[in-house]
């Protein structure tokens, strides 16, 4: 079975005045559908360019990206965005909704991106509400709503297009520790529910949510695997790394 997302040999490299910086170095994974699987790493270790790639926001420098088995790299902006919005559906840190828009209006925007017709646009995004806990408030404004809500109507809008790969990226970085635990657990819900979900990190207490752990140092891979194993710890180094200011 051929995966969902294949990165092989993926390098990206930018060039920041008279250096080349390596981003990404010759990483090679696997995510099959279906899977939980968190990508960890401190500020600057390559995580944030791993998912601007898995996204469809960026391309490697060399390497290959398959998603669903087509390779990304070979795509133009129009095919990108294609793609993005067909396979992807995104939760960020910050939210990102519209604060002019009400709830319903927020989570429609990717149907309206893909020219779905308004009836089953509207019909559709007040299901997704529905399913986050919601489906009360759709005439709110998000300002009208706490931290731990806008984090719901944004997992609405990532749900609401029937994504191949939920990709969240620190989702609850910017949520106190009881709204944290109840979205990491909603996206436990959506992947026994049967969805592929991609979470990007730097916390290990966090990491250790998903069924397995893809562990990224100065663009590389260092670990891969189970979650729970005792190797799936952070190094003694890289904590290091973590506490410094």
């Amino acid at each position: 079975m051929s995966a969902l997302i294949e990165f092989l040999e993926v390098c990206k490299t930018y060039v920041m005045g008279d250096s080349v910086v390596r981003a990404a170095d010759h990483i090679s994974m696997s995510i099959q559908k279906g899977e939980f699987v968190a990508i960890v790493g401190q500020s600057g270790f390559g995580k944030s360019t791993c998912m601007n790639i898995i996204g469809c926001l960026d391309v490697p420098t060399s390497g290959t990206y398959l998603l669903d088995g087509r390779d990304v790299g070979a795509m133009n902006k129009n095919q990108l965005a294609a793609i993005r919005n067909k396979m992807l559906g995104f939760i960020f840190q910050q939210y990102n909704l519209l604060p002019k828009q009400n709830l319903l209006e927020n989570v429609e925007l990717p149907l309206m991106y893909a020219g779905v017709p308004r009836g089953e646009r509207r019909q559709r995004a007040q299901a997704a509400l529905e399913q986050v806990g919601l489906g009360d408030k759709s005439r709110h404004k998000p300002n009208q709503l706490s931290g731990g809500q806008q984090q719901r109507v944004s997992i609405a809008r990532a749900l609401v297009g029937r994504p191949a790969v939920i990709l969240a990226d620190e989702p609850t970085g910017a949520l106190d520790s009881h709204t944290s635990r109840e979205v990491l657990g909603m996206l436990k819900d959506l992947h026994r529910q049967g969805n592929t979900v991609v979470l990007i990190t730097h916390d290990n207490s966090i990491a250790v949510q998903a069924q397995r752990i893809i562990r990224l140092e100065d663009g590389r891979v260092v670990y891969d695997g189970d979650a729970h194993a005792p190797e799936a710890v952070v190094q003694p180094h890289a904590a290091e790394e973590e506490a410094r200011p």
